[in-house]
């Protein structure tokens, strides 16, 4: 809802401006100017950027554009989850969790939190660092190291298509320009027409500039600050996960290792250390 309230003030203020001031849409409509523009900024990205970020940047258009999803629900459930998992491993050992960790998919304990296991990247980084622990003893330092390395690469590569489509949003206006130098070219084949034929072919060029700083500055550069926004935002359940098995490995009681997890969730849906710990004795029962 707050991103078609957003594009609906765009579309008012600058079409409604536009007209209030005796513009006429029709001369806007110039489908050879959009061809030209939206065509070299669709073949730029292609070919500027591997198949993954072009399927990720779908994604992530997706995910911005969709409803959100319920945030609190989410990180109750990983701590449900943190808190099952360490609990398990505490009572029989990184053993017992071998079918869940190689499996997660078909595992018992992540089928409960289903909007975490919808996670993949999420649910495959708990799996990957519970079975590193599994492995041998590792101290906390070296522990969280890994993680922070871990992290910084995912968050990385998550952020390739936003910056793909800012540097997309950049170009616009030149394209806008390329648009607007071929109609130029087009007015001065027409140059010995009446000064009205002139004219329009001017509109028409001059429609390419207008529609290239428009894309930029109102559609591809917020919609790539809204996706990079999204991925920095989700990479807090990460740093949720890290800080939590940071803290189990350091000998820390599983209820505090999860609170030093929540201290990551963002702040206007962190729950409180009772909330979090009411829900998870709820979980329990």
């Amino acid at each position: 809802m707050q991103k078609l309230l957003g594009a609906l003030v765009i579309l008012m203020s600058v079409f409604g401006g536009y007209m209030w001031a005796g513009g006429s849409m029709l001369a806007i409509w110039q489908p050879a100017e959009i061809l030209i523009i939206v065509g070299a900024a669709l073949g730029a990205t292609i070919v500027g950027n591997p198949p993954q970020v072009l399927k990720e940047m779908r994604r992530q258009f997706r995910m911005v554009m969709s409803a959100p999803k319920n945030e609190t629900e989410y990180y109750m459930e990983l701590m449900a989850l943190l808190q099952v998992l360490l609990e398990t491993v505490r009572s029989s050992g990184f053993k017992s969790l071998d079918s869940h960790i190689e499996n997660p998919e078909q595992s018992p304990i992540f089928a409960k939190y289903p909007l975490v296991s919808a996670d993949f990247r999420l649910v495959s980084f708990i799996t990957d660092n519970l079975r590193l622990m599994a492995m041998g003893q590792m101290s906390p330092h070296e522990l969280e190291g890994m993680l922070e390395e871990e992290i910084e690469a995912i968050q990385t590569n998550l952020l390739l298509p936003a910056r793909s489509m800012q540097r997309t949003a950049e170009a616009l206006p030149g394209f806008g320009i390329l648009a607007a130098v071929g109609g130029i070219i087009i007015t001065m084949q027409a140059i010995d027409g009446s000064i009205a034929l002139i004219g329009y072919h001017v509109a028409s060029a001059l429609v390419g500039t207008f529609i290239g700083i428009f894309g930029c500055y109102c559609l591809l550069d917020p919609l790539s600050n809204a996706m990079a926004q999204r991925v920095k935002r989700d990479m807090s359940a990460f740093e949720c996960v890290r800080a939590t098995l940071v803290a189990y490995i350091a000998k820390k009681p599983t209820l505090l290792a999860i609170d030093a997890g929540r201290k990551h969730i963002q702040l206007d849906i962190k729950p409180t250390f009772n909330e979090m710990e009411k829900w998870l004795a709820d979980q329990e029962g």
